[in-house]
């Protein structure tokens, strides 16, 4: 029980999003005794996902601006003379500025029920019992011990009724829905033909109404963060190295979008995409691969780009004999970086690392994990409960407890009062309080969720997943990420398309998003609209809301953390999650030097016992060399699914 736990731990981890669940998994493998909790009733913190009735309790806890006043004091006499107490944050407020809005007639689902929702829990408060009966299915899964003895899912799920974290056996395979794939080789395009039957006729999208949204609510699943995974990023190499992959299933992002002179269109990225491309001439594609060719290997050609090292990306590219569009598509949807501060290097950079990750899982450098960005923490939550480690949602911790001599911290003391010692600390940025964060300077990032009823771009295809950048009109401002999801993702219903928008803030976040959500989308409710407006997506329903970045805040601007407490920062602004595994990397390595980042798992098939030993199921976290298979990585790639394989090389 919760209000009982083992007064010892190794490593204590306060917070349940990437960095914490990756650095709570690194632990658990190496042997170490974790606890990891959370104030929260859901795991993921602010990288967490949520289906449509969930995200709305969301939207109204912080909206809410009530403080949790401690309703006890007794724990102050667990603290001993020679000891001190730093105070952790009961609130988290690291969400500012939510304001969402319905573009439909919010009354006609006033009665409305969602389909497949668990009864509420009368032993919470209501706000809890929401999201207690929304994420219970995922919760009773992850906080099991015993998960590798779990058998094999079904092949095929339904859609929206069970977590994709689901353990998957001995099957290391990354998946998504559709079986009936074909291979593409690397750098070639391949058509998307849509994973699930045609969902509608070609004759314009069907009008959705908010109460089928309510209805339908379980078949969302909503970021609170938007990322991709780049194909040959840190996170799939750590997902692939851990076994962790099998926990989870991807899909690859579709196809790279561009927005100018006021219009949607598709950028070709590979070879192939190039070659077929109708709205370049010959004289273009020839300019553009010989560019790309180029940055693929520019360090060996230094001459070409030394001269403009101190000049911006957009300045180099001027002197490249490229015509304006193409300098649009590489600045602002290969690189993807800013046109005033990215230095020419950077660019570079961005742009190798783009085509260096284009063909291993389809036509772009990106994936996507079905059932939202959600579902990572909780595969890496699921090898750490695998390797032993406790799990506890809803389990405040009041205060760390510091020795005075030493200066190290001791234990935590939670709010059932019970003192828990530990030789490492990590919490999460959130939880530390005004006082410990008084010289912190943080940037906020500014976050927008619409549903849609059609794509930014229609085509034959409907099953897309497309990224856009919008670059800014104002010289100075920061350009605008967005993720257009299709159902088949498992993060919307049919006929939807889920829109993400992120960029770092300036303003609040409506202020930031809204004049780019105005150029793209249709917000009139009536359907009696200009014909400009009617080819535009309706949006059904939007959030915005301001989220801090706590990135690159360095340790020492928090005031007097002992030197084994580790902060971890909440999501930043980036399209990609390297920067949640550098961190977590880089402080398993400062708490364990000599042990090995997330090691491949044994596979029990290797490991060999004496005749009269029962095998033990902790055989499993042994670190012996003898005990680790070798193995290779088979990757394949299709238009619409997407397999990572780890097999065995003996026969």
């Amino acid at each position: 029980m919760a209000d009982n736990l083992p007064s010892e731990f190794d490593v204590v981890v306060i917070g349940t999003g990437l960095p914490e669940s990756i650095i709570a998994a690194a632990c658990a493998r190496s042997g170490q005794r974790v606890l990891h909790v959370d104030s929260k009733n859901y795991y993921g913190g602010n990288w967490a996902s949520f289906s449509f009735s969930g995200l709305l309790s969301w939207i109204k806890e912080n909206q809410q601006n009530t403080d949790i006043s401690d309703e006890c004091e007794d724990w102050r006499k667990l603290i001993l003379e020679n000891e001190e107490v730093i105070s952790l944050s009961k609130k988290d407020k690291t969400i500012q500025h939510v304001e969402d809005f319905c573009f439909g007639d919010q009354d006609s689902a006033e009665n409305v029920e969602e389909a497949g929702a668990l009864l509420k829990l009368p032993a919470f408060g209501a706000s809890d019992a929401d999201r207690v009966a929304q994420e219970s299915e995922k919760e009773c899964t992850l906080v099991e011990n015993t998960l590798a003895e779990v058998e094999s899912q079904e092949p095929e799920k339904a859609t929206g009724t069970e977590p994709a974290s689901t353990v998957e056996g001995n099957d290391p395979e990354i998946t998504s829905e559709s079986e009936s794939s074909h291979d593409a080789a690397l750098g070639e395009s391949t058509p998307e033909t849509g994973s699930a039957p045609s969902e509608s006729s070609a004759q314009g999208p069907k009008k959705i109404t908010y109460a089928q949204i309510v209805r339908e609510g379980r078949r969302f699943n909503i970021d609170l963060v938007s990322k991709l995974l780049y194909s040959r990023g840190l996170l799939i190499d750590l997902l692939i190295k851990s076994n962790v992959s099998r926990y989870a299933e991807f899909k690859n992002a579709t196809r790279i979008l561009a927005f100018q002179e006021g219009k949607v269109e598709q950028v070709p990225c590979s070879r192939a995409d190039v070659f077929n491309s109708r709205q370049l001439t010959m004289v273009e594609k020839r300019m553009l691969m010989k560019f790309l060719t180029f940055c693929l290997d520019y360090e060996q050609h230094p001459e070409e780009y030394q001269d403009y090292e101190n000049s911006t990306f957009a300045q180099f590219l001027r002197t490249r004999k490229l015509t304006p569009s193409l300098q649009h598509f590489i600045l602002h949807s290969i690189a993807m970086v800013s046109e005033t501060d990215c230095s020419t290097l950077e660019g570079l950079q961005a742009t190798k690392k783009f085509l260096q990750c284009l063909g291993r899982y389809g036509n772009t450098p990106f994936l996507f994990p079905l059932y939202g960005q959600g579902e990572i923490p909780q595969c890496f939550c699921r090898l750490c409960a695998v390797f032993g480690g406790i799990y506890c949602l809803r389990h405040s911790v009041q205060c760390l407890v510091v020795d005075k001599e030493s200066e190290r911290c001791k234990a935590i003391v939670d709010h059932f009062g019970q003192r828990i010692s530990a030789n490492y600390f990590i919490v999460e940025d959130s939880y530390l309080s005004e006082n410990t964060c008084t010289n912190v300077c943080y940037r906020q990032i500014s976050r927008a969720v619409l549903i849609t009823d059609q794509s930014v771009l229609n085509t034959d295809a409907e099953q897309q997943v497309s990224i856009l950048t919008v670059p800014p009109e104002d010289v100075g401002k920061p350009a605008v990420c967005i993720i257009e999801l299709c159902s088949s993702t498992m993060t919307c219903m049919k006929e939807t398309y889920l829109v993400h928008l992120t960029c770092p803030s300036t303003k609040t976040a409506r202020e930031d998003l809204e004049p780019v959500v105005q150029k793209l989308f249709n917000l009139n409710e009536e359907k009696e609209t200009e014909n400009e407006e009617l080819e535009k997506p309706r949006v059904l329903w939007a959030v915005y809301f301001n989220m801090r970045d706590s990135s690159g805040v360095e340790k020492k601007s928090y005031d007097g953390l002992p030197s084994n407490v580790y902060v971890c920062s909440g999501p930043d602004s980036a399209l990609g999650n390297d920067c949640a595994v550098k961190q977590a990397e880089t402080i398993f390595h400062e708490m364990f030097p000599a042990e090995e980042f997330c090691p491949p798992p044994p596979n029990p098939e290797d490991i060999i016992y004496d005749e009269d030993e029962i095998a033990p199921e902790e055989s499993g976290f042994s670190n012996s060399p003898e005990t680790k298979p070798e193995s290779s990585t088979e990757e394949s790639s299709s238009g619409d699914s997407t397999a990572v394989k780890k097999e065995d090389n003996e026969e």
